[in-house]
């Protein structure tokens, strides 16, 4: 009698202590009374909704289970498990608890607008449409059945109509919590960046503190060319949030585009002690080591980065100008032609290459691909610059000159172009062949 009544205490204490939302406390007395009667159905739910406020999902499935098992009728925990199940993408065992709610209550309208999530998240979007026109046919205003197939028009790319689902669910509940952040994101799909960003704002007045809409934001400013603003949002993140590894990351890829090679390089090792897992971590690193003029040291981050992803040509380009700067000048010419292996349309890959050929005094093949970069890339000055020295120490002048007056009418103020123009003249008019390969050369070195 004592044991019974205790239990019973502990229960009332829970449901007061949940009412006042102190969760861990509530869980606390549920489970004191569990331990002395676990076979209590009722009891059993009970918990599993606490685990549910503290999202331990899937301690609150198990919950469920035996709930489900104590008391096979209830039809309200097997709509719980249901839901749990398809929050936690395990949806085939989702949607067979939704239909056994289904079965003990036809007109429970939930049963089905949970499975359109389930089957959304199984790629099965007719079926996730008939749970939709199903639930219609109970309740036409469940702003939760908008907000799900919702989902279902974005994967299907029909941003559109999946815009339109998102703000019925404002519409029937404005204070619906994802509605608006699914919104940004569609514009964002369909490039209305400045629609998404509103949609994101609006999102982040009702939740200040979330930093994954934060990190959105961020990623959205990237895009839309606004680095600094990118910058002062992932900063709030890290403020917020210290150990959150990808915005520690992401804000050294923003440094980097700032040319903030220091902030950026901090970053990222921040990064790195917080997740040394991440994917590209090595290869900005040795950008930003790269841009400190710390060569070897961003080699051996750039060479780490390949290992990663020999398919990427970035860390190739990267480590062979390290090579370059180095005076590893042979070693740089094989990454470079290791880029060209990969790709041969990659203009910096001929440009690179034909700087190493030039320094290796193999002055025709540097003329090659030194020319096929400016194929690829008809406006890359620093590329006729060279095609122009190059083409000076082949003493082929004219030819020399029709490249720098196409460069100039790129950019007829271009200094170096004026420099290089003048000297040629003085120097070809000296005939002095080994002043203008030492001169040429020196310039190449500085490239």
């Amino acid at each position: 009698m004592n044991d019974w009544y205790e239990a019973e205490s502990r229960v009332e204490k829970a449901h007061q202590l949940a009412e006042s939302r102190r969760w861990p406390e509530a869980l606390s007395e549920i489970e004191a009374a569990l331990k002395i009667n676990p076979e209590h159905g009722t009891w059993q739910a009970h918990r599993g909704y606490i685990l549910d406020q503290l999202e331990r999902f899937d301690e609150a499935i198990d919950a469920y289970r035996l709930s489900a098992r104590l008391d096979p009728s209830d039809v309200d925990v097997f709509m719980a498990l249901g839901i749990d199940l398809a929050r936690t993408l395990r949806c085939e065992e989702a949607i067979e608890a939704l239909e056994r709610a289904e079965r003990l209550d036809p007109e429970i309208e939930a049963s089905y607008c949970y499975r359109i999530l389930a089957y959304c998240e199984l790629g099965d979007h007719e079926k996730a449409e008939e749970m939709f026109y199903l639930a219609q046919q109970i309740k036409d205003d469940c702003p939760v059945c908008f907000y799900h197939i919702g989902g279902s028009l974005a994967a299907r790319g029909q941003f559109d109509r999946a815009i339109y689902c998102w703000n019925r669910t404002l519409d029937i509940d404005p204070a619906y919590r994802g509605a608006k952040q699914s919104i940004a994101l569609a514009y964002k799909e369909l490039g209305k960046l400045d629609r998404a960003r509103e949609y994101f704002l609006a999102e982040i007045r009702e939740d200040p503190g979330n930093v994954d809409l934060l990190f959105d934001v961020a990623e959205l400013e990237m895009e839309a060319s606004n680095p600094s603003r990118s910058a002062s949002k992932l900063q709030q993140i890290v403020e917020l949030e210290p150990d959150y590894a990808q915005a520690h990351f992401s804000l050294g890829e923003v440094m980097l585009d700032l040319d903030k090679p220091n902030e950026a390089l901090e970053a990222l090792r921040t990064a790195q002690e917080l997740d040394p897992d991440l994917p590209r971590l090595n290869l900005r690193t040795g950008q930003a080591l790269f841009r400190l003029a710390k060569y070897a040291e961003a080699a051996r981050h750039l060479s780490s980065a390949h290992r990663e992803d020999q398919d990427d040509d970035s860390a190739l380009l990267a480590w062979g100008g390290c090579l370059l700067r180095l005076e590893s000048i042979e070693e740089a010419a094989q990454k470079f032609q290791s880029v060209l292996d990969l790709d041969d349309t990659s203009s910096q890959g001929h440009h690179n290459l034909a700087v190493c050929r030039f320094l290796q005094g193999r002055h025709d093949d540097g003329l090659v691909h030194v020319m096929r970069a400016i194929e690829l890339n008809p406006c890359d000055l620093a590329a006729m610059h060279k095609a122009v020295l190059v083409l000076m120490h082949l003493r082929r002048w004219s030819d020399a000159r029709s490249m720098i007056d196409r460069a100039i009418t790129i950019d007829p103020n271009d200094s170096a172009l004026c420099e290089i123009r003048d000297r040629m003249w003085k120097l070809r008019l000296r005939s002095g062949v080994a002043r203008i390969h030492g001169w040429i050369k020196k310039i190449f070195r500085r490239a």
